[in-house]
């Protein structure tokens, strides 16, 4: 038997450590897929077994998303009669063979605080280290996932929500996932981390003043919106609602000044954490 190789239904899988001709696999090892299972637990989620009187349906949260299970089915918001299908390749799988571990880089900030800017150099850095990462930024989203929101309250909140679910996907695949959006209300950023396991979700906030970003205005919107062309753009007539308990807070005296300084600072978090070995 070689290390590695799960099996699926009794039948061999291979796995980059080998393959295990041991049929007999599925009812040994404790982490094969649940199809025999009373009950199963999926990955990142909760489940929760029948009520003392076997009643249901009941309040659970699959995959990170709370709904009511109705026998072998849930609801989960407006999405009924659906089941959520495991695989015998989980994410463990995944994160050993990219030799990394997946979670979500939150960069938050206002308009020209850098944000873009810190994502690719950050990007690049870990590049170089040979990890794997994909930036989601928030006006590449714009141009299809998200084309249809606009920048209304209920809109900024769909756009979060959507580029949450989104990064929760990648940092499943094992990818270091690098959100970069001014994502200004703190009730849209803590929504998203509770979409990952506990400690998954690095909130970067750029703390650069509004003037500052406002005297680099690299896409002239500040001009647009002082000038009254714009409506509800974020430091002008929307509010910005800083990180109250951020993991990295960039910008200030003594973090570095460059956006090779600053992806240092957030590589260096990564490095003490484990991030970057599985």
């Amino acid at each position: 038997m070689m290390i590695g190789a799960k099996s699926f239904l009794g039948l061999p899988i291979a796995s980059p450590k080998g393959i295990i001709s041991d049929s007999n696999s599925l009812s040994t090892n404790s982490r094969s897929v649940g199809v025999l299972r009373a009950c199963v637990s999926m990955e990142g989620s909760q489940t929760m077994s029948h009520s003392k009187n076997g009643s249901l349906p009941e309040l659970k949260s699959v995959n990170g998303h709370t709904g009511q299970k109705q026998g072998p089915l849930s609801t989960v918001g407006n999405s009924t009669n659906i089941k959520w299908h495991e695989c015998p390749v989980e994410k463990v799988d995944r994160q050993r063979l990219l030799d990394q571990k997946g979670c979500v880089i939150w960069v938050t900030g206002l308009s020209g605080s850098g944000k873009s800017t810190l994502a690719c150099a950050l990007n690049q850095k870990l590049y170089q280290k040979g990890k794997l990462c994909y930036i989601l930024d928030g006006d590449n989203v714009r141009h299809g996932l998200n084309r249809d929101l606009s920048f209304k309250a209920e809109d900024r909140a769909e756009n979060i929500r959507r580029v949450g679910e989104v990064a929760k996907l990648f940092a499943d695949a094992g990818i270091i996932c690098i959100a970069s959006l001014i994502s200004p209300y703190r009730r849209d950023r803590d929504a998203c981390r509770t979409l990952l396991p506990e400690g998954d979700f690095v909130e970067v906030f750029m703390n650069v003043p509004l003037e500052v970003c406002e005297a680099r205005d690299p896409k002239g919107l500040y001009k647009l919106a002082r000038a009254g062309k714009i409506k509800g753009f974020t430091g002008i007539d929307d509010p910005y609602e800083p990180p109250l308990n951020c993991e990295i807070s960039l910008g200030e005296e003594g973090t570095g000044t460059s956006p090779i300084e600053m992806a240092e600072t957030v590589v260096a978090y990564l490095e003490h954490k484990g991030y970057l070995k599985a």
